[in-house]
């Protein structure tokens, strides 16, 4: 059987999460995506899927093929295309963006917006989750994180750095002092970001560290939820500064510890593979490098 027409098949199950799916796709009968997949099967030797009336996921194998099915495919697209230089090449085709909510309502849309002005036959579908994402089982082309914490086996590219302010309302400040130290802190209720670690804030001072602990009676996962918090007055929190600066210029917030720098954290760009990335995506990740160089996080 054509082994480039069976990973075709194969990609097509897993997007579409069936085998009726995947038929219904291709023009295809049902039986013959079948034959495909039992080929495709004997060729790596293992089973690819786990079967269920529910649902099809990927085995550790099938992960693997996948992948390298991904890259078949996209060599032989750039191989049947006409001879051109990348810069007349029109990128085209689907953008799967995974990211949290503030990197997709605070950092992105200037971006895509453009992106997409520039290059209209691509399709950027972005799925919001702070969870990390298996990009594979996910059938995610890009993921943007925020963190210091990079896992050093996946393949990541540096787009910038995120940089946070300390703020509450003035009101709260009122009613519950102002910190002049860290250490002050402890007296106070601390909103805390639950993906950066619930009990210590990190700070540099004259190229110092500064670590203090924290607590207070409300955390969450989202970063925009804390803020919601925040100009409620119920407490403190560290911020994304692209987020609030604004705020603080207007006096809706108060920097708190200015003198203090909070720890900045990473922005990568997480992706699959660099081998026979789609001129899409290498144009994007190109544009959000070039957007992060001048942009203040």
């Amino acid at each position: 059987m054509d082994r480039i027409t069976a990973a075709q098949v194969f990609v097509r199950i897993v997007e579409q999460g069936s085998m009726v799916g995947a038929a219904q796709s291709l023009d295809m009968s049902r039986s013959m995506v079948t034959r495909y997949l039992s080929e495709m099967e004997r060729w790596a030797d293992a089973q690819l899927l786990h079967r269920s009336t529910r649902k099809l996921t990927l085995t550790a194998a099938g992960e693997k093929a996948f992948e390298n099915c991904r890259s078949i495919l996209d060599f032989a697209k750039e191989v049947s295309a006409p001879l051109a230089s990348e810069h007349a090449a029109q990128p085209e085709g689907t953008i799967r963006i995974a990211c949290s909510q503030f990197v997709a309502a605070d950092l992105l849309p200037t971006v895509i917006d453009a992106f997409l002005d520039e290059f209209p036959k691509v399709h950027i579908d972005v799925h919001i989750s702070n969870q990390v994402t298996n990009l594979v089982e996910d059938r995610i082309d890009l993921a943007i994180r925020i963190t210091n914490e990079l896992d050093p086996n996946i393949i990541a590219r540096p787009l910038g750095r995120c940089r946070s302010v300390l703020c509450a309302t003035e009101a709260y400040l009122k009613r519950n002092g102002y910190p002049v130290y860290p250490d002050d802190l402890a007296k106070h209720n601390c909103l805390i970001y639950s993906n950066f670690g619930k009990s210590l804030w990190h700070f540099t001072k004259n190229e110092q560290a500064v670590v203090t602990s924290v607590s207070g009676n409300y955390s969450a996962n989202e970063s925009l939820l804390l803020l919601q918090s925040v100009l409620k007055g119920r407490g403190i929190s560290l911020q994304p500064k692209h987020a609030v600066q604004a705020m603080i210029n207007d006096k809706k917030l108060v920097h708190v510890l200015p003198n203090y720098e909070p720890v900045s954290l990473g922005i990568y760009a997480i992706y699959r593979s660099r081998k026979h990335q789609s001129i899409a995506i290498r144009k994007l990740l190109d544009r959000l490098v070039d957007h992060f160089e001048i942009t203040e996080t």
